[in-house]
């Protein structure tokens, strides 16, 4: 198996490591849009993140990943698993699904479709999973979100937010679940996302080439060194990738109980009002990622530390254009910011 280029060797891009991070404690926060050039590290902080995770409990037959813990499970495998005579479900650890999905892919290819080889040969009617099915419990990466076709966008999105794919085609009707994190990339140069389309992911972060000597000669030397010798690259930064590890997975057991003050809440839709963000999907992702951040860092409850650390990445792609003010949407967000927090 090969090896994946360790979490914590990347170097900088914080806000998109902080992204994917709180993402991975609170998949609810409803994914990450990536938004800059190429070779900047996209691809490789998500396959890192998903390599980082620990192995997860899974059904054992089971075409979708289950939870064997999750009994209430909207499944066909597992139900078909559990009405089987002396039944008893089996788990065993399978590592967190990264599932790429590719810009030519038809929409048979992503929800599921029936399974032609079984219906000519056996004249039976079964459903051939998708690769939403692939990634139930782990992350849908979509390079060059922005050239995807839009239909498959809004599914793609539809389904992240209900964590439920319907399949109804052919005569057959399947309901599984499609519980995953969405993550988007793209280079702006090559084309936009529709504003709608925008407001639906949770979090949108912008990633450059580093500017700095140090930093682009670091890239580059940590790079060859993994390519030369992963295994020992890999075993360097083991240290660092396992305190990542346990970080994320104490932020998860601390989520449920950090508080979120009414202040915060008044603070967040202040915010919102001043940068006239349409709805109140801004409000309630920045509320999500500021209690992700705040459990990340340990903290009891969400403070304007917090909010003032995810408040580009929850608002930048949600501003409309303003023709009076050609400053970008961070500018905006981060001046916003300084005159609602100061300090």
């Amino acid at each position: 198996m090969a090896l994946t280029f360790p979490f914590s060797a990347i170097v900088g891009q914080d806000e998109m490591k902080m992204a994917i991070l709180m993402s991975a404690v609170d998949p609810t926060i409803g994914g990450v849009l990536v938004f800059g050039d190429r070779g900047t590290g996209k691809s490789t902080a998500v396959r890192a993140l998903a390599a980082l995770l620990p192995k997860m409990q899974a059904v054992v037959g089971c075409r979708y990943g289950c939870d064997p813990a999750s009994e209430g499970s909207a499944c066909p495998d597992c139900a078909a698993l559990r009405a089987a005579p002396r039944s008893r479900l089996r788990s065993h650890l399978i590592p967190v699904p990264v599932v790429d999905l590719p810009l030519g892919a038809t929409e048979d290819r992503v929800v599921g479709a029936l399974d032609l080889e079984r219906a000519l040969s056996q004249g039976v009617k079964a459903f051939e999973p998708g690769l939403l099915a692939r990634a139930n419990r782990g992350f849908l990466y979509i390079d060059e979100v922005n050239l995807l076709e839009d239909h498959l966008v809004d599914l793609l999105i539809d389904v992240a937010a209900s964590g439920e794919n319907v399949v109804e085609r052919e005569g057959l009707s399947v309901r599984h679940p499609a519980r995953f994190v969405l993550i988007g990339s793209g280079n702006p140069e090559e084309g936009e996302l529709r504003p709608q389309l925008l407001d639906r992911f949770g979090l949108s972060v912008e990633v450059k080439t580093p500017q700095l000597l140090e930093a682009r000669v670091q890239v580059v030397k940590r790079r060859d060194a993994f390519e030369r010798d992963p295994a020992a690259f890999s075993l360097a930064w083991k240290k660092e990738d396992d305190r990542t590890r346990r970080t994320i997975l104490a932020a998860r057991k601390h989520l449920g109980s950090v508080d979120v003050p009414d202040t915060a809440r008044l603070d967040t839709a202040k915010l919102c009002m001043a940068l006239g963000t349409d709805g109140l999907r801004g409000d309630l992702t920045l509320i999500r990622a500021a209690r992700a951040c705040a459990a990340l860092r340990g903290d009891a409850q969400v403070g304007v530390s917090h909010l003032r650390a995810v408040a580009a990445s929850a608002l930048r792609h949600r501003l409309r254009r303003n023709p009076l003010d050609d400053t970008g949407s961070t500018v905006r967000v981060d001046r916003a910011v300084a005159e609602l927090f100061p300090g």
